[in-house]
């Protein structure tokens, strides 16, 4: 499906730079970054199959990966899988090829930009999982339509995940938390599978710490996980 034209696109993200990278992480950007990056989207579909030099058994998608700690040890835990990232803050971008050249991984492909355009690109049915780490949690009122979990980008996840995939969101702001809930317990497509507090008060087993969760944690704020399932 296609979307309206990025010109005329709300933006959910904040900057898309930060400070002057470091020497290395220039470098990673400028020697990895061609090698690593989902083609252009000219319109057309993206098969995931084709973004990889080896077959996989499934396709991951990760939504704003920040730094890419959890992208990279994702890729390292599941070799067969493909890790598709997307951010688009450079500065995060770089620290994540660097984990890819030094861990010598193959599994992750990169979309440096909004991660709309390239869910709407994706083959319906392609995605076993999604993540959706410590969004941006846009608190202030007027800000809130830029939150990413909408009724828009809801449908458009639906159709990119097959039956029984899971989207996996995690927040340290409550209020932000609450909404994400609400709009998705209203999706007819997905399922809260959550039986008691342990099932979102913990970060699943299978799962690294973000430093961002980190930061949260250390500075005392609790974190929610929610796991659905696509029905």
């Amino acid at each position: 499906m296609a979307g309206p034209d990025l010109a005329h696109r709300r933006i959910l993200y904040g900057r898309r730079g930060g400070h002057r990278l470091k020497a290395a992480r220039q470098a990673a950007l400028d020697d990895l970054l061609p090698r690593f990056a989902v083609p252009p989207l000219g319109g057309g579909p993206v098969d995931p199959a084709r973004l990889f030099p080896r077959p996989m058994r499934a396709f991951w998608l990760e939504i704003g990966f920040g730094n890419g700690e959890h992208l990279a040890d994702q890729a390292a835990r599941h070799a067969d899988v493909g890790c598709i990232g997307c951010e688009p803050f450079i500065n995060g971008v770089s620290m994540l090829l660097r984990y890819l050249g030094e861990r010598g991984l193959d599994n992750v492909r990169i979309h440096a930009d909004d991660a709309r355009p390239l869910i709407e690109a994706l083959p319906t049915g392609s995605i076993e999982r999604v993540y959706l780490l410590f969004p941006d949690p846009w608190p202030k009122t007027r800000h809130h339509r830029r939150r990413f979990i909408a009724r828009a980008t809801l449908d458009e996840l639906a159709r990119v995940t097959h039956a029984g995939a899971e989207l996996r969101i995690a927040t340290d702001h409550m209020e932000c938390g609450r909404w994400m809930l609400h709009h998705l317990l209203q999706h007819p497509a997905f399922d809260w599978p959550a039986e008691g507090p342990a099932d979102w008060r913990r970060r699943p087993r299978d799962e690294a710490p973000t430093r961002y969760e980190e930061k949260a944690l250390a500075s005392g704020r609790r974190c929610l996980y929610l796991a659905f399932r696509r029905r």
